[in-house]
């Protein structure tokens, strides 16, 4: 069999470092790991591009098959960049386009771009969760130059004829996952108590496994070509609810006050905490339904299954 030669970007990442890993374990493909620190690449790839720019890569994408774009400039709640929609631009939209177009120059035949729901907008009223047809609607800098990538990447795709896909995950979780939702399990753990026990919002997430496994979906299935799909584990969750389930799994008393969800988005607001507010208040569904049409796709882990398995990793971390 002839492995599929498949360049990921920022292969040092959540995304990228998980996906590098399971492409190493489907003899169909042969994975290329491309990163700007080769001392923070921690899974045992051959072939690596060191360095990388973005600016000038031509000799090193010969012979890849498929691009899969994960490197970003990711949205950050502590902004220090004087303009930071300049420098989300100079990353998602640049760098992005640059490398799409060496990839076209070199004969990539599918570009697979990892966006951000962020480009349908921020949140969902009742019963109308985002679609992959909605109109765009991105409200911060993150969420805009992901899609004027996502313009540019399909201008370039009429012009070359190289495949674009689009992907458009909401909020990433599982094993090894950092940021926010490493907070919200380190809070659960020492049993601080939390103002949330009252919010009865729903929101899409999606397990790194079932990313991967959409993205795997992508490298292969022909009728992804020039296509947006939406990703989400096909599941809705409360912010209450997922607390629950954590601590559950934690086998921690969770200690969640039931604080009017109006009384703390007031008091976040007076402290200049809005985007939190709207994290932990606000809606954000997606509909998944053309998704699973159009690849013949279902994600193959359930919400329950993918926080034990985040939580055993967290877990034994804690305890080395």
């Amino acid at each position: 069999m002839i492995s599929s030669k498949v360049l990921v970007t920022g292969a040092t990442g959540f995304v990228g470092e998980a996906l590098v890993l399971r492409l190493l374990e489907d003899e169909r493909f042969t994975p290329v790991a491309a990163m700007r620190d080769r001392a923070k690449l921690r899974v045992p790839c051959q072939l690596i591009i060191d360095d990388f720019d973005l600016l000038e890569v031509l000799p090193e994408l010969r012979g890849i098959n498929v691009i899969v774009h994960t490197a970003a400039r990711v949205h950050v709640l502590h902004e220090t960049s004087e303009d930071a929609l300049v420098e989300f631009r100079r990353v998602n939209v640049a760098g992005t386009l640059n490398l799409a177009r060496q990839a076209a120059e070199s004969g990539v035949k599918r570009f697979i771009f990892i966006s951000s729901i962020k480009v349908n907008g921020e949140r969902t009223l009742p019963g109308k969760p985002f679609t992959a047809v909605d109109i765009p609607a991105p409200m911060d800098p993150y969420g805009i130059s992901k899609h004027e990538a996502e313009e540019g990447l399909r201008q370039l795709a009429n012009e070359t004829g190289m495949e674009i896909v689009i992907l458009r995950p909401p909020l990433i979780y599982g094993p090894g996952v950092k940021a926010n939702f490493l907070s919200m399990l380190r809070w659960l753990d020492k049993g601080i108590p939390l103002p949330l026990g009252a919010i009865n919002n729903q929101r899409s997430l999606v397990a790194i496994d079932n990313l991967l496994d959409l993205i795997i979906t992508c490298i292969t299935c022909p009728a992804a070509a020039n296509r947006t799909f939406l990703a989400s584990d096909g599941e809705d969750v409360s912010t209450t609810q997922l607390l629950l389930y954590l601590a559950k799994a934690l086998n921690k008393k969770c200690w969640i006050i039931p604080v009017p969800h109006w009384v703390l988005r007031l008091v976040l607001i007076v402290f200049g905490q809005k985007h939190i507010a709207q994290r932990l208040c606000d809606s954000l569904q997606i509909d998944i339904k053309y998704t699973c049409d159009v690849l013949n796709w279902t994600p193959p882990v359930t919400m329950k299954t993918a926080l034990k398995r985040t939580v055993r990793r967290y877990l034994n971390e804690q305890s080395k």
